[in-house]
């Protein structure tokens, strides 16, 4: 900035100065006397703009230009512009990092599932992170946050006419938000698809494209800002107890128990692979890749410290240094745990098992990152990662077919990680478990049913699930007429 460049330059005149003063009454030679007037020269003409321009910024003169002028256009607000501008960064730095958990999805579901289905797994994921973030644009955002409403159901309108700031910074939540309009829209949408990409997992490899596509639209783009709108929109959970009757940090209720609920119902009217359950027995249907599979938590554990870390709202140093802490100790808590307890009942170490445990880690913390302690969160981890090896092998007995766990990491461990705030909750803030399980079950039940009426339509009308000859040959084929690895199809000739 300019003043930057005077200011240097009146010190290097005072040095001048002080260097001339040394000199005593002996003459300077004609250099160094050149040197020493041009610098008092640049010295006068700093202090002449120093000063109009600490006039300009005092007159409100925008043609100031430096930061000095800046903070005076901001008001009232001057005082907290350079944590709102902070605050502003680490949002859509967050909310870049939720957009990574996408990927994770894509590349974790197409490692779990066969090889024959691995194009379908990936345009799904395609999809709905296309229809997630343009469904929330035109409707979702303006559902999810209606501001003055009945507390249970709104319908939104475009961003941009209710919500969105229109260029004025402050003019969205104020100081206290530490953001504008557009930065909360962007964070969340990344949050809106979500849900769908849970459902995706669950109905892996039978499942018909255009149904999904629909059942993924209605649901991203209507059931979940609705359901969200209750909790985090000034809905009935917000208001529940006067504000204390229901905690949900960053959405292990309000996405991914959500999700997984919509998932369980999916997967009940769609029923199981071909060949999964055999003769009374189960029967392993292996995923093709454990190292997609495993690139894709490790990408999710990566976008997650957004997904929570975002939901402070703000660059408030002491909270998104907490939130990281337990995020990440409840994440390995839970890989230990599945670790310990699959290797003891399924007398192996199985990496499955071990890559659902950081899931279900992250799932159980998500709802309470910001209340626990350290010691806390490892607990939280620890029990999340035995939930969920258990849950995953009971639904397997009844005939739950879910090729990637989600219902068990985020339905069962979202409702664990919700009955955690009461349970670890440090700051005494009333939180209890009747409470908590009231909402976590709303939200459950309102994705289930959703998803049973919307899925059993669409089972009714155009089907929900492939042929049993396009199941075998796979869904790459049937659907889509590609090959994921064709240059390791078995040749015909």
């Amino acid at each position: 900035m300019k003043i930057k460049k005077y200011l240097l330059a009146l010190l290097l005149s005072s040095s001048a100065f002080l260097m001339a003063g040394s000199l005593g009454a002996q003459e300077m030679p004609e250099e160094v006397a050149a040197a020493t007037e041009a610098v008092e020269e640049a010295a006068a003409e700093a202090v002449e703009i120093v000063t109009s321009a600490a006039a300009a910024v005092a007159s409100g003169d925008e043609m100031a230009g430096d930061y000095l002028a800046l903070l005076e256009n901001q008001g009232e607000y001057a005082y907290a512009f350079d944590f709102f501008t902070t605050s502003m960064l680490w949002t859509v730095i967050a909310a870049a990092l939720v957009f990574i958990m996408h990927l994770g999805f894509a590349t974790l579901e197409a490692g779990l599932t066969q090889s024959k289905n691995t194009v379908n797994i990936l345009f799904k994921n395609v999809f709905i992170i296309a229809i997630g973030i343009i469904s929330y644009a035109v409707i979702g955002f303006n559902t999810h946050y209606p501001g003055d409403f009945n507390g249970w159901f709104s319908i939104g309108s475009m961003i941009g006419d209710l919500n969105a700031d229109g260029g004025d910074t402050f003019g969205y939540g104020g100081v206290g938000l530490a953001m504008t309009g557009y930065g909360d829209f962007i964070f969340q949408a990344m949050f809106a698809a979500t849900a769908a990409t849970i459902v995706s997992g669950a109905v892996a490899e039978r499942v018909k494209l255009g149904s999904f596509m629909i059942f993924a639209t209605l649901l991203v783009g209507l059931a979940y800002p609705v359901v969200g709108s209750w909790h985090w929109g000034g809905g009935w959970l917000g208001g529940l107890n006067g504000g204390n009757g229901f905690k949900d940090f960053a959405g292990s209720a309000v996405v991914h128990a959500f999700g997984g609920f919509a998932a369980l119902a999916c997967v009940m009217l769609l029923g199981p692979r071909a060949g999964k359950y055999v003769d009374g027995k189960i029967k392993p249907i292996l995923g093709h890749s454990m190292p997609l599979a495993t690139i894709g938590v490790f990408l999710l554990f990566l976008g997650w410290f957004g997904f929570n870390g975002g939901s402070v709202l703000s660059a408030d140093p002491t909270y998104v240094g907490l939130v990281f802490t337990t995020t990440a100790l409840a994440a390995c808590a839970g890989a230990l745990a599945s670790i310990f307890v699959s290797w003891t009942f399924l007398k192996k170490p199985d990496l499955s098992m071990a890559l659902n445990g950081i899931l279900a880690g992250l799932v159980g913390i998500t709802a309470n990152a910001d209340i626990v302690s350290p010691m806390g969160s490892i607990i939280i981890g620890l029990i999340a990662g035995v939930i969920v090896v258990f849950s995953i092998i009971f639904f397997d007995k009844i005939k739950i077919d879910d090729p990637v766990g989600a219902i068990s990491v985020h339905g069962v461990c979202g409702i664990w990680g919700i009955l955690a705030c009461a349970l670890f909750d440090v700051t005494d803030s009333g939180f209890t478990l009747v409470g908590q399980l009231i909402g976590v079950l709303a939200v459950g039940a309102a994705a289930f049913i959703f998803s049973i009426i919307v899925f059993g339509i669409l089972k009714a009308t155009i089907g929900i699930r492939v042929s049993p000859e396009e199941e075998a040959e796979g869904l790459d084929i049937g659907e889509h007429g590609q090959e994921a690895y064709p240059d390791f199809a078995p040749s015909s000739r």
